[in-house]
């Protein structure tokens, strides 16, 4: 037996032209799709540059509802037209909470809900905290026409316990959205290191891992004060086994794509014995020290 998925993921630079951006990420999405992808990722919050460099009351009027969402209500109706599933990253207002969040829409264009980003950072250039709340839905999965995926959010990626719990879920593929870049207060580049953490998902886990990045210099203004960031792409996917396969440049639009079997995928999964031989009894026991 074989049950193929052919997964996609994008790269792109932003402005402050919302529609714009959407137009682009539209361009991508149809492209990869003419190409055959059935899932495609778009990156993290990619209706707007990256805001949460400064701290500005005036960047809370972006978020808006599930349902007022202008990117969420036109890829319903591209994914339907071009039936892929899509992630869709954006800056959700749910009552007087906002949360970095991604609804899922299926092939046929019905959403099949929202997962609310779960670990949220705090530090300079990420200040998000400052624009976030942490996720109440927890870790979530979902069965879409083409595959079972789950969805972590950029900082969500460096945790284990993330993808191990959409594992547990029964993920087949697990995808990030993400938005990173430079690191003025650690003086590093994080790229490398990025990437291993989710490479170590993958293998660990035994199921592919697909990232997007954002790409582009941008620059957030705050009562005259300007904060700086440069995106390094890379965006990439592993197979089951946690090498990179597929990896985009560091400043350049791009599409990645790759196809794979997910039943020749389980039934790796099975050989390995990782989740036969777990024992959660003994991993309890560390709760106790924190």
């Amino acid at each position: 037996m074989m049950r193929n998925v052919t997964v996609a993921t994008t790269q792109m630079a932003c402005g402050w032209d919302i529609q714009q951006n959407i137009a682009t990420a539209t361009d991508l999405v149809t492209k990869a799709a003419n190409a055959g992808a059935n899932i495609i990722l778009l990156q993290e919050l990619f209706e707007t540059p990256y805001f949460c460099q400064v701290h500005d009351f005036d960047y809370f009027t972006l978020a808006t509802s599930v349902e007022d969402n202008a990117a969420i209500n036109h890829f319903k109706q591209l994914a339907k037209e071009l039936k892929v599933v899509l992630p869709i990253s954006f800056y959700e207002k749910s009552g007087n909470t906002f949360f970095n969040s991604v609804t899922v829409i299926d092939a046929d264009g019905e959403i099949l809900g929202t997962y609310r980003k779960t670990h949220i950072p705090d530090g300079i250039p990420y200040a998000e905290k400052f624009y976030f709340t942490p996720g109440d839905t927890g870790f979530k999965v979902w069965q879409t026409k083409y595959a079972k995926i789950g969805v972590g959010i950029c900082w969500d990626q460096w945790f284990p316990e993330c993808a191990r719990s959409m594992a547990l879920m029964d993920a087949e593929i697990l995808f990030y959205p993400t938005a990173i870049g430079d690191e003025p207060t650690l003086d590093i580049d994080s790229k490398g290191h990025w990437q291993r953490c989710m490479q170590g998902h993958a293998a660990a886990n035994l199921m592919p891992v697909v990232a997007a990045n954002r790409i582009g210099t941008e620059t957030i203004s705050q009562n005259g004060n300007d904060s700086t960031m440069q995106f390094y792409g890379g965006s990439f996917i592993t197979d089951g086994r946690g090498e990179i396969i597929q990896e985009a440049s560091k400043d350049k639009e791009e599409i990645l794509s790759t196809t794979f079997d997910l039943d020749q995928l389980a039934i790796e999964r099975q050989q390995w014995g990782v989740f036969r031989d777990r024992r959660p009894s003994m991993y309890g026991m560390l709760l106790t020290h924190g």
